[in-house]
């Protein structure tokens, strides 16, 4: 073989090696990504299981008896029933108390009509500090919420705003969406207008609020007390040092507004230690803090109903079925 042969030779050689080492390159990242997929498919489906665990077909069955409270809470269990006490603590314009009830809600509506679950609900607003519209989002819903237990329509009104949460940053629950979702939820023609009115009335306390009131302690507590001193304070605490400095908030009194603030306050102070109120959604079994394991998956929250023993309800019904004051 002359040494032009042999120059082929080699070239072709060469280039055969080449092709052979980008084929094997190219079937190890195939291979690579391959596995990878496998494994995201192994770990969606692993984690679609827990998720769902427990949780059969949406619970279309009758609900238990719901019964509103004197601090306007709403409690559904049925006369007589002795059974772990689930409080949910949520506010409508959170994104994971959305994620909770659209994961749970059914389950704990069959548990409470099972008789294997006391289910307490207490709406408050975390956002009620934040700048609007997230903060006129949250009060206007717990406000219409609330109004909406006056017709013994809490559990599907509750429903009904969470299926049309708004995204979070954005203007939502307007005042027209309000009242229809409350004709949706089974209000008659008499129970709707008392509800418009109820809100209507609510309305104008939030932007009252929300806009002027907030607003205008938040900057003059700041010049005082000092932003340090100022973020540490919960709503209820600032809503009293105004009062004690010119800042009159006497007209959330007698308002569902008002009483879904104090709620909150109330949640804050009620619990501490591991056991301490830190956001939403929370939810306590016989006043124990369910970590998001337990909480966020309908296995967990299923287990921790099934291990816990009766528990007691520590609010009182309302006596005459509900209306606070008219604003």
């Amino acid at each position: 073989m002359g040494s032009e042969a042999r120059k082929r030779s080699r070239e072709k050689l060469r280039e055969q090696r080449e092709r052979e080492k980008r084929a094997a390159k190219r079937n190890k990242t195939l291979l690579v990504l391959g596995g990878a997929a496998l494994v995201v498919l192994l770990v969606v489906g692993v984690g679609y299981a827990v998720l769902t665990y427990g949780q059969g077909d949406e619970y279309d069955g009758p609900l238990a008896t719901t019964t509103l409270q004197d601090d306007g809470s709403v409690v559904m269990a049925d006369e007589g029933v002795e059974a772990p006490v689930v409080e949910v603590y949520a506010d409508y314009q959170c994104p994971a108390c959305r994620q909770f009830e659209l994961l749970n809600g059914d389950l704990l509506k069959e548990r409470a009509a099972e008789g294997e679950a006391i289910v307490h609900f207490r709406p408050v607003s975390i956002f009620a500090q934040q700048p609007v519209p997230i903060s006129s989002n949250s009060l206007r819903a717990g406000a219409a919420a609330r109004a909406a237990a006056d017709h013994d329509l809490f559990v599907q009104y509750n429903d009904l705003l969470f299926e049309n949460q708004p995204t979070e940053g954005r203007e939502g629950f307007d005042v027209d969406e309000l009242k229809g979702w409350f004709r949706e939820a089974g209000g008659d023609d008499t129970q709707g207008a008392e509800f418009d009115e109820r809100l209507d009335a609510e309305a104008e306390v939030v932007t009252e609020f929300t806009e002027k009131f907030l607003p205008a302690l938040t900057q003059d507590a700041t010049e005082q007390i000092g932003e340090e001193t100022l973020g540490a304070m919960v709503l209820a605490d600032l809503l009293k040092w105004g009062d004690e400095n010119g800042h009159d908030s006497s007209f959330l009194d007698g308002t569902y507004t008002g009483e879904i603030i104090d709620a909150t306050g109330t949640a804050y102070t009620r619990y501490s230690g591991d056991n301490a109120f830190r956001g939403t959604p929370s939810v306590y079994i016989n006043g124990e803090l369910l970590d998001n394991n337990s909480a966020m998956t309908a296995r967990g929250l299923s287990e921790a109903i099934a291990s816990a023993g009766p528990g007691e309800v520590e609010t009182r019904p309302m006596g005459d079925g509900g209306d606070a004051d008219n604003p």
